[in-house]
């Protein structure tokens, strides 16, 4: 494959700069927790359902100890010690709290509750640990697609329809179906539950929805032969328990981006940085491949002015998934094909872009996403664009690919809509299957040229926000061209000083995640599964393995015969 001539020393000067940037962030989240990471937490050991005004019961356990003061010393050994106090499941403890027949109180031995909230929790990790070798061996059965992987979104709203329409993009040729959420999914400070028929833009993200889908694209991914993976999104205010929700439930990606929420959907940053290391321990150790969203930066600024804003997002992005443990080929950093179709020689400068992205992450899951700024509803023009995309993430190996759609700013897809991108991006792929393997970039060339400048431009702006910190950063606007401030925003209330004796079991049994070889002494989960698990797993992307893909034997699959009844559970409000 042609390589850029980019010069190893801004590489590693920028990724220096971003490593100590998030490093800071990190020291200054640590003294606190978030009402989503313990009733994430509360999930894990067991907790769920809703009461009977349909509030979920973490919530209602959370809400009881922030009202007496003992949030700060996390929820886990709390609960740990109601339960061996009274001889109750998790689930039965929450249900006696919303009943108001039970009061949790500070352990007088709290160093036993934190023993036995390990035990809890360990007990979890083994049922994610179980989930993880079950992927791994759907996928020796089904087969795997090689990369790019296919992307597509269904969102009708409701999870039986969505279910539908993943099994026939499945049979298309689709290798990832993202179950978009319903609108301002992101916004509610709680989990909706059950079974949704009601949303709107979208399907409600819940851990039933989760269960549903993934249990038909396990039908259907035998079927076709191959391995379909199951997107959703734990960015919003409950990022953590959505994490935690897809990780019981054996989902494969999870949009997951350190800052997408801040400058977005103007969520506080604090609970932003806290939730979104949580959360991505949660994937690290369930082997879920997140996503970034960088591309979101260049639908409000110009993609030729603020290229370098998506590489210096990048990194961060990288450092902060380090630190949580997620392994490089569980990255899924995000870029896009955004620059206004009008500009001369704009393709080449897109090519430098995607070139650009794929040397300096060599080994992440790098995510490529279509064009839609500039898509006018000319389904023609958009077609030609989606190909010219196309084009650009083969010749650059991306690794997932989310396929454009004829239709952007028209519609949300039909099934026709995917068929067409399908058939598009599957002639682009074939035709030029090799294409990257006979061509060399002109050294000193346009291509070459704006890479290097992108990537100094990047070094520049990530010296800068090292000198003065990434909250004065996204305060300053310098992503995305939206400023956002460190006491601003939805959620503030959510984040909790630590006490000295806050507990939490789970970073010391998932810190590095199942793909790691990392484990610590201290850890009881079984170094002899960790190992069986990461020596069979296929986990992430497999890099830069050569597309060729046919669109025969393909049919259709069932659900459960018990998940075909829609649930009457209403959404509430929490």
């Amino acid at each position: 494959m042609s390589h850029l001539n980019l010069d190893p020393a801004h590489i590693d000067r920028a990724r220096a700069s971003a490593k100590r940037i998030a490093r800071q962030v990190a020291d200054q989240m640590s003294a606190c927790t978030t009402t989503t990471v313990e009733r994430a937490t509360l999930r894990l050991l067991g907790v769920d359902g809703v009461d009977e005004n349909d509030i979920p019961l973490p919530n209602r356990v959370v809400s009881h100890l922030q009202s007496q003061n003992l949030l700060g010393y996390g929820a886990a050994a709390l609960l740990a010690s109601a339960m061996q106090t009274h001889g109750l499941s998790a689930q039965q403890v929450a249900q006696a709290v919303a009943d108001g027949k039970l009061s949790l109180t500070l352990p007088g031995d709290l160093q036993a509750a934190q023993q036995a909230a390990k035990a809890l929790a360990q007990q979890a990790c083994k049922h994610i640990a179980a989930q993880r070798a079950t992927r791994t061996a759907h996928i020796r059965q089904a087969g795997e697609a090689p990369t790019p992987w296919l992307y597509v979104i269904v969102a009708t709203g409701n999870i039986y329809e969505d279910v539908v329409q993943a099994r026939a993009a499945a049979e298309q040729g689709a290798d990832i179906i993202a179950v978009i959420r319903s609108t301002g999914q992101s916004l509610l400070d709680y989990v909706p539950y059950g079974a949704t028929t009601e949303g709107f833009g979208g399907t409600y993200a819940t851990q039933e929805n989760f269960k549903l889908m993934r249990a038909a694209l396990d039908e259907v991914g035998h079927k076709v032969g191959r391995y379909i993976r199951l997107t959703n999104y734990c960015s919003g205010l409950c990022m953590p328990e959505i994490a935690a929700m897809g990780a019981l439930e054996r989902l494969d990606m999870m949009l997951n981006d350190s800052m997408y929420g801040i400058i977005f959907r103007d969520i506080n940053m604090q609970r932003t940085f806290i939730d979104q290391f949580f959360s991505r321990m949660v994937n690290a150790f369930a082997g879920i491949i997140i996503n970034t969203g960088e591309d979101n930066y260049l639908t409000t600024a110009d993609a030729v002015e603020a290229a370098h804003t998506v590489l210096a997002s990048d990194l961060i992005n990288e450092q902060f998934a380090e630190l949580s443990g997620l392994q490089p080929n569980q990255m899924g950093l995000g870029h896009a094909f955004e620059i206004n179709p009008e500009l001369e020689n704009g393709f080449l400068w897109e090519l430098a872009h995607a070139q650009l992205i794929r040397q300096v992450f060599p080994d992440a899951c790098l995510k490529y996403m279509p064009p839609t700024k500039h898509m006018t509803g000319n389904i023609f023009k958009g077609q030609v664009q989606d190909a010219l995309f196309n084009v650009v993430s083969t010749v650059t190996h991306q690794n997932i690919h989310l396929l454009g759609m004829m239709t952007e700013a028209i519609h949300t897809p039909f099934i026709q809509d995917r068929f067409l991108a399908i058939q598009n991006v599957k002639y682009v792929f074939g035709t030029m299957k090799d294409l990257h393997d006979e061509i060399e970039f002109k050294a000193g060339g346009q291509i070459e040229r704006r890479a290097q400048a992108v990537l100094a431009d990047t070094v520049a702006m990530l010296a800068q926000i090292e000198q003065i910190g990434l909250p004065a950063a996204i305060g300053k606007g310098m992503f995305a061209e939206i400023a956002r401030t460190p006491t601003g925003g939805k959620g503030l209330d959510g984040v909790i000083t630590k006490a000295a004796d806050y507990y939490n079991p789970f970073p010391e049994l998932m810190l590095g995640g199942l793909g790691s070889d990392n484990t610590s002494s201290e850890n009881d989960l079984s170094l002899r599964t960790r190992s069986a698990i990461h020596d069979s797993e296929s986990t992430g992307c497999q890099m830069l393995k050569p597309r060729t893909r046919s669109g025969a034997g393909m049919t259709t699959a069932d659900v459960d015969a018990d998940s075909t009844k829609p649930s009457a559970r209403k959404v509430q409000h929490a």
